[in-house]
């Protein structure tokens, strides 16, 4: 019995040794999950982002009934942007936050390739609307000619309308393919189309103004809500490069 007693004392001093190791162990936290910043999760996840997109839809059809009343159908056009304004990449912006990564030509090349990207809440019924009125439908956009092929893949994935979709082969103003569309030399299967509205979600993406119209008074924005309709994107845009005040 007096070699016994040692012996327990060992066990039970090795037997919690073990049992605390393993409580540390299995109480580890876990890593954190990758969060989305505010702008990308507001984007994704918030009833204002949709609201805000379905109410600019909302105002762009109203305005576009009006507007094609006074014209003959097949003569005039609605002129697009394409990424947040059509489709919707913040899949994207999610992807790299679970990758821990920063966008890249080469990762931006393969989401592309994805065609992915699916319609912003609203926009199927806009264009049918547009062409039930008689209009045609011009996607000017800023991505590069070699993804032109993928993008107009990925707007038939989704059963997204266009007639005519124009890449950027060297600036990214869109004044000049925006004169395309209206001398008719756009596409071969299209006339000349006077444009009667512009979407977007850029301020470069409506004719003839920047970043600096902000500096100017409020007759600069009359044509807002009517013949120019702002999507929302607090994500990316020529407005990042403005300075913080």
């Amino acid at each position: 019995m007096k070699n016994i007693q040692p012996l327990l004392v060992l066990f039970l001093v090795v037997g919690c040794a073990s049992s605390g190791a393993q409580l540390t162990e299995s109480t580890q936290p876990e890593p954190p999950t990758p969060q989305l910043d505010r702008s990308a999760h507001w984007s994704r996840n918030s009833a204002e982002y949709q609201a805000l997109v379905r109410q600019g839809y909302n105002v762009a059809s109203e305005n576009l009934r009006k507007e094609a009343a006074k014209l003959e159908p097949g003569t005039w056009a609605v002129a697009l942007d394409a990424d947040e304004t059509i489709i919707d990449n913040s899949a994207y912006e999610k992807d790299l936050v679970l990758a821990g990564k920063e966008s890249t030509s080469e990762l931006w090349d393969g989401w592309v390739a994805r065609r992915a990207a699916p319609p912003l809440p609203g926009v199927l019924e806009f264009l049918e609307l547009v062409h039930q009125l008689g209009g045609r439908i011009a996607v000017v956009t800023n991505r590069l000619e070699e993804h032109c092929a993928d993008t107009r893949a990925n707007f038939r994935a989704f059963d997204i309308s266009f007639d005519v979709m124009l890449c950027r082969e060297d600036s990214q103003r869109k004044e000049s393919r925006w004169e395309r569309v209206e001398s008719g030399t756009a596409s071969a299967d299209l006339p000349p189309l006077e444009i009667i509205m512009w979407v977007g979600d850029n301020i470069r993406d409506f004719p003839n103004l920047d970043q600096e119209v902000r500096f100017e008074s409020s007759e600069a924005f009359t044509d807002f809500g009517s013949r120019y309709i702002v999507m929302p994107n607090p994500v990316y845009g020529s407005w990042t490069d403005n300075p913080q005040n």
